[in-house]
């Protein structure tokens, strides 16, 4: 089994308007597909966590150079659109099996019923990080 990082981030799909002019019925049935799809990921033993994740105007970055203490800004930011709005890890036989859920996260319904096409990153988790130089040009060059 490997686990997998599904990461939704606020970008809509190809034509889908912000959530903020989804009628409250349209944003209803968004989130009942998603309660609905981690429910039989949960019966299936495959849903490690889900985590939903507040907006981009209520974060910040952090930036250290371990001397002194940690500046605190509350921008610039990249695009909304590329901000997490949220992730699933799920832990599967395969990766085929980590996009057949990606697939299903996406067409999490938007404006009309119609699915959001929502584009859904999908990334292994790891077992353990690199831990030398000679690891870290392995995983630089092949995530390996």
């Amino acid at each position: 089994m490997s686990r997998y990082l599904l990461a939704v981030t606020l970008a809509g799909g190809d034509g889908v308007p912000p959530m903020t002019e989804w009628t409250p019925e349209e944003v209803q049935a968004h989130l009942d597909y998603y309660s609905v799809l981690s429910q039989e990921l949960i019966a299936s033993g495959e849903l490690v966590d889900s985590v939903t994740l507040t907006g981009p105007d209520l974060a910040v970055i952090v930036t250290g150079d371990g001397q002194t203490a940690p500046v605190r800004t509350n921008g610039p930011f990249a695009e909304v659109k590329e901000w997490i709005a949220g992730f699933q890890v799920v832990d599967v036989e395969s990766e085929q099996r980590a996009i057949e859920i990606a697939g299903k996260v996406s067409a999490v319904p938007g404006p009309g019923g119609v699915p959001t096409r929502q584009p859904i990153q999908v990334r292994r988790v790891m077992d353990k990080g690199p831990a030398d130089s000679a690891a870290m040009e392995s995983y630089l060059r092949r995530g390996e």
